[in-house]
């Protein structure tokens, strides 16, 4: 089965995943200094908004992990997953991503509008609320992956490595 398809529309058109981002058992506790889990997405985060990519922390990444990988997802986006953030080579001691300075070795894959880094939250106006995954998970082995990697690649070594992850979830809808 593909995994990714070209569409249109919603959350910026561009390649959308057919499904979503791998499981594995919950270890890692994901937070954010300015986000609730459940909550709402700020506007800063989002198109109506500066569309900055929030700060992210996690803890309960074991030894063993050899890299951690970060993907935030909208399963809701019309055609399919929309990912709006890949990072990987980040560091198992590290503990957050912030987005004025990942951590040392970490890099940015591109996201489903095909640029790489953060692409904000921008649902289509009047949709229901998106719900959007904050999935940290830790890895058995380090990706491999360079700079720029297309969401699929960054899906595959995910669920071929992943050991653990944890999820920080939240919504946001655009007034219609």
């Amino acid at each position: 089965m593909a995994l990714v398809a070209l569409t249109a529309g919603g959350c910026g058109g561009g390649q959308k995943l057919h499904q979503p981002p791998p499981t594995a058992p919950d270890t890692v506790r994901v937070l954010s200094p300015v986000l609730a889990g459940g909550g709402k997405l700020g506007r800063a985060y989002t198109c109506d908004g500066e569309g900055v990519a929030p700060p992210v922390e996690w803890n309960g990444v074991p030894r063993e992990a050899r890299e951690v990988a970060v993907v935030v997802s909208d399963p809701d986006a019309p055609g399919g997953t929309f990912v709006h953030w890949t990072v990987f080579g980040i560091p198992p001691s590290a503990e957050g991503l912030s987005p004025a300075k990942l951590p040392a070795g970490a890099k940015e894959g591109q996201n489903s509008a095909g640029k790489t880094g953060w692409t904000p939250a921008c649902p289509p106006k009047g949709d229901p609320s998106h719900h959007y995954d904050f999935d940290v998970y830790w890895l058995r082995r380090r990706s491999g992956l360079a700079a720029g990697a297309k969401p699929e690649d960054v899906i595959a070594v995910v669920k071929r490595d992943a050991g653990g992850r944890g999820r920080l979830e939240v919504h946001y809808a655009r007034a219609g």
